[in-house]
């Protein structure tokens, strides 16, 4: 049996337990009756795609040191399992809205992205070589930011929409995400203990290139329409706020704003 480095985190018990969230029970033909709004439906889409390009993160990062590590191998293998069916489910739900997302969508959209997601491995390989073992540290603080976001919009979609089939499927999805915050932050936290220059390359990447998940595959009107739907108003900054103090708790990392940085520059009020 394998132990997990990181006692914080059984990553052998979340291997065993990982499992699809399922929506079977959930009355998703009611929505027939009862449509979301034009405005949420916009941004489930903009969750599904991201939900779906899940597996070419993945390949990129099969291209760094990340892949060698016993525990974020058996973590991504998962985790990607899990992220295909979260788009899965939120696909469903827009097909009860008549709006159809398969994989010739998902292709069409990394086509548009052009040689931009040609080059995404080869630039994923390189960084990794030159930074060596580091890496990793990069990688759990920056999967960590992307998943605490992710949990806030799922959560942030159920309060807005008042729908109660719709904020059950989504807070099964947000549980999953939270396992997911999980491992990384026991793992960045672990890793930029351990490491001065691991905390100074994750720093200034975070500081320098992180930006809201999907603005690598979606149109930048896209990305603010979707930050400003979850993102917006009191409630949207309480939310980057918890976001920026959970990453700048991490060791080497105090003082980072990497989420208001990101709304601040999209212009999200």
């Amino acid at each position: 049996m394998r132990r997990s480095t990181t006692m914080a985190f059984d990553i052998d018990k979340y291997a065993a337990t990982s499992t699809n969230v399922n929506w079977s029970d959930l009355d998703l033909e009611r929505f027939r009756e009862h449509p979301l709004s034009a405005q949420s439906l916009r941004t489930l889409r903009y969750m599904a795609d991201v939900e779906y390009h899940t597996v070419c993160y993945t390949r990129d990062l099969l291209t760094t040191p990340s892949h060698k590590e016993d525990d974020t191998r058996t973590f991504m293998t998962m985790w990607n399992r899990e992220e295909f069916w979260h788009g899965e489910a939120l696909a469903e739900v827009l097909k009860m809205h008549d709006i159809v997302v398969d994989y010739d969508a998902t292709r069409a959209a990394r086509l548009k992205v052009g040689w931009r997601d040609k080059l995404d491995p080869i630039k994923q390989g390189a960084i990794g070589q030159i930074i060596g073992s580091d890496f990793v540290a990069v990688h759990m603080s920056w999967g960590a930011a992307n998943e605490l976001s992710a949990i806030h919009a799922y959560n942030r979609m159920a309060a807005l929409e008042e729908d109660p089939t719709l904020a059950a499927l989504l807070k099964r999805i947000a549980a999953q995400e939270a396992r997911h915050v999980a491992f990384y932050t026991s793992q960045a936290r672990e890793r930029l203990a351990k490491s001065k220059k691991a905390q100074v390359i994750t720093r200034f990447v975070l500081k320098n290139a992180w930006s809201p998940v999907g603005s690598s595959i979606k149109e930048k009107g896209e990305v603010i329409d979707a930050m400003s739907h979850l993102m917006s108003g009191e409630q949207g900054r309480k939310a980057a706020k918890k976001i920026d103090s959970a990453i700048s708790a991490l060791p080497g990392l105090s003082g980072l704003r990497i989420m208001n940085h990101a709304l601040d520059g999209l212009g999200i009020a």
